[in-house]
C-alpha cells in the first residue's frame, strides 16, 4: 500500500507538473554533441518573434568572419530603420553606429532599429537580407523555418520551431567562437547612456551565456538560452509562454532537469523527423493578435509595411504550404 501511495504522489506530481503550464513548445540539447534531452512540440510551426534576430546575428557574425564587414565600420540609419517601432534605441535619420553596436543592442535590448541599420548595411535592404537569411536557414538545415523580415516583427509567413532555433543557436556556438561571448551581456554604452539587458535568464542563472528573448501576441513569450554547467553547456528554447515568467520557469525547469542527468536522449537534432510543421498557433488574444515586440508596443504603421512586403519576397522564397492567419 505505501509503495503504491509513493507511485499515485509521483503521478499526480508528473500530470500536475503538465497541466501547470498551457500549449508550448520547447527543446533542450547538449552542446557538445546536438542530442536531444527533452522535447515538446519541437517540430511544430511557430512565430518566431525576436528570436529571429538569432539569424540576423548569424548572417553578420558569418560576414565578419569572411572579412566582408568589421565590428567598427560605421553604419548610417536609413528613414525605414529610424521608423521601426519599439524595441529601439531611438535612432533617428543618418545616425551613427558602429557594426559592434548594433550587435550589442540587438542581444542586450532586441533593438529594431539597430537590426535593420545592420540588415541595410549587409544587403541594401531588410527585404533582401531577409530572403538571404532564409536561404542560409534552409542551408542549414532549417527547413522549416522562413524570414520576412531582420526583427521579428509580426509577419504571418515568418514562422520556425523550436527545433530550427535549436539548431541555429548550436550552429553559432560552434561556428563563431570568437563572437558567442556577446550573448553574456548585461548592457552596453551608447552616446553616453548605459542601455541594461532585458534577458532574466542570462542575468540570474547559474552559469548562463546569454541567448535571445522574443515575445508578439501571436507568438507568445520565446526564450533561448545556452548555460553551461561542471564542464557541460546545455542549449535549451522555449517557444509560446503565456507570460513572460512562464517562459523562465519552463527554461528553469528544463535546464535544472538536464543539467541533473534526469532527461534520456530522445534523438538528434540532425535525425529528428522535420515534415508535417502544421500552421503555428496564436498564443495570445491580445489586441489583433499582433501588438507587441518583446516587452515594447508595436506601431500599426510597421505592421501594415510588413505585411506589404510579403508580396515582393513571396516571388523570391514561397513556403512549402499556404499559412492562413486565424484566431
Amino acid at each position: 500500500m505505501k509503495s503504491f501511495l509513493l507511485m499515485l504522489n509521483a503521478l499526480c506530481f508528473v500530470f500536475a507538473s503538465q497541466a501547470s503550464y498551457a500549449r508550448h513548445a520547447a527543446i533542450l540539447i547538449d552542446a557538445s554533441n546536438g542530442n536531444i534531452l527533452h522535447d515538446v512540440e519541437a517540430t511544430h510551426s511557430w512565430y518566431p518573434a525576436s528570436l529571429t534576430k538569432l539569424m540576423t546575428l548569424y548572417v553578420t557574425f558569418d560576414a565578419l568572419s569572411n572579412q566582408q564587414i568589421h565590428l567598427h565600420d560605421v553604419m548610417r540609419t536609413s528613414e525605414h530603420a529610424a521608423e521601426q517601432p519599439n524595441s529601439k534605441l531611438g535612432l533617428h535619420r543618418g545616425e551613427h553606429l558602429s557594426v559592434e553596436e548594433a550587435i550589442l543592442a540587438i542581444i542586450t535590448r532586441s533593438a529594431n532599429d539597430a537590426t535593420v541599420v545592420l540588415a541595410e548595411h549587409l544587403a541594401v535592404t531588410e527585404d533582401n537580407f531577409a530572403v538571404r537569411m532564409t536561404a542560409k536557414a534552409h542551408s542549414m538545415g532549417m527547413y522549416n523555418t522562413y524570414f520576412m523580415n531582420a526583427t521579428g516583427l509580426p509577419n504571418d509567413w515568418q514562422v520556425t520551431t523550436a527545433r530550427d532555433m535549436a539548431v541555429l543557436a548550436w550552429k553559432i556556438q560552434k561556428q563563431f567562437p570568437e563572437y558567442y561571448g556577446y550573448f553574456a551581456a548585461h548592457s552596453f554604452e551608447f552616446k553616453g547612456h548605459e542601455w541594461q539587458g532585458i534577458n532574466k535568464f542570462t542575468a540570474t542563472y547559474e552559469g548562463a551565456e546569454g541567448m535571445k528573448t522574443g515575445f508578439t501576441c501571436a507568438s507568445g513569450y520565446n526564450l533561448i538560452s545556452a548555460a553551461t554547467q561542471h564542464g557541460r553547456r546545455l542549449i535549451g528554447v522555449i517557444l509560446g509562454g503565456h507570460t513572460s515568467a512562464e517562459r523562465y520557469n519552463l527554461m528553469v525547469s528544463q535546464m535544472n532537469h538536464g543539467f541533473a542527468g534526469d532527461y534520456p536522449v530522445t534523438g538528434h537534432l540532425n535525425t529528428i523527423a522535420t515534415s508535417n510543421a502544421g500552421i503555428p498557433p496564436r498564443q495570445l488574444e491580445c489586441g489583433s493578435g499582433f501588438t507587441h515586440s518583446d516587452e515594447h508596443d508595436v506601431s500599426h504603421t510597421a505592421l501594415h509595411r510588413a505585411k506589404g512586403r510579403r508580396a515582393l519576397l513571396s516571388s523570391k522564397i514561397k513556403p512549402r504550404h499556404t499559412r492562413r492567419a486565424h484566431h
